[in-house]
């Protein structure tokens, strides 16, 4: 079944523009270079039957859920425990009274017991509260199938891969011919079915400078010349890296990614 895939945010852990407005080489005149906090839409299925997944809730949330025009998810899937990649999970809730059912929270044990530790009230209503739990865990277990059903039929099914985030792991996902690997400095042998043999790689592609919990650009190039995918698309993107500037100079296979990109398999 087709999958569409919408790049709800492709910037650095601090967006682009940085509060106090740094737009560091960003061209502020150029929408693409507005860029919010990592999330990604799912959808596969047709039209108001689709099944949509939402892949991290960023802190820019509310408005990426809005810009999208989302009015309904089936499930969503934390990558990692990260600020820039949980702290916006307050926003589904106005999703979940409309559904009048949780939603499933697919996860690695070390996210889940992170995630619960700091927003426990969205797994249980909490003593004194009124308000209903948002989100039901579900295990995602590294290297093994996973299955997300939804309405009339559909489903979604994911494989997670273990990628190495500075003094963490986060989790690359592969979804048939399509990877996205948001956040990582390397590629363990274990992680590398991940890559192969992909149509559209959607990776990390931090800032020109190396650093210790992300690929940089060249790293980045690096692994795209190696794995081959039929097309690249880079996230995760700092005030360093210009929209413009980038495609004038990358390969004519990659090409960098902006809010409300659109990419279909």
């Amino acid at each position: 079944m087709p999958l569409r895939i919408t790049i709800l945010g492709c910037g650095s852990s601090g967006g682009v523009p940085r509060v106090g407005g740094d737009w560091g080489a960003c061209d502020p005149k150029n929408p693409k270079n507005r860029r919010r906090r990592c999330s990604l839409l799912l959808e596969t299925g047709e039209a108001e039957r689709a099944l949509a997944v939402l892949v991290d809730t960023s802190p820019d949330l509310r408005d990426q859920l809005l810009d999208a025009d989302v009015r309904r998810l089936d499930a969503v899937i934390f990558t990692h425990e990260h600020a820039d990649h949980t702290h916006g999970v307050d926003d589904l809730r106005p999703l979940v009274i409309t559904r009048r059912a949780r939603l499933d929270a697919w996860m690695d044990e070390p996210t889940a017991s992170a995630v619960k530790r700091r927003f426990g009230y969205v797994f249980a209503t909490p003593p004194g509260s009124t308000y209903p739990p948002l989100l039901t865990e579900r295990r995602l277990t590294v290297a093994e199938p996973s299955t997300i059903n939804g309405r009339d039929g559909t489903s979604l099914t994911l494989t997670p891969y273990r990628l190495p985030h500075g003094d963490i792991d986060a989790l690359g996902l592969r979804i048939g011919a399509f990877a996205y690997a948001p956040d990582l400095n390397g590629i363990p042998p274990e992680s590398e079915a991940l890559f192969e043999d992909l149509d559209i790689l959607l990776i990390d592609a931090l800032r020109i400078r190396p650093h210790p919990s992300h690929f940089s650009l060249e790293e980045t190039l690096a692994a795209i010349a190696r794995f081959k995918p039929k097309r690249a698309v880079l996230t995760n993107l700092h005030t360093d890296l210009d929209y413009a500037k980038l495609v004038e100079t990358l390969p004519a296979d990659v090409t960098p990614a902006f809010d409300g990109m659109q990419l279909f398999l």
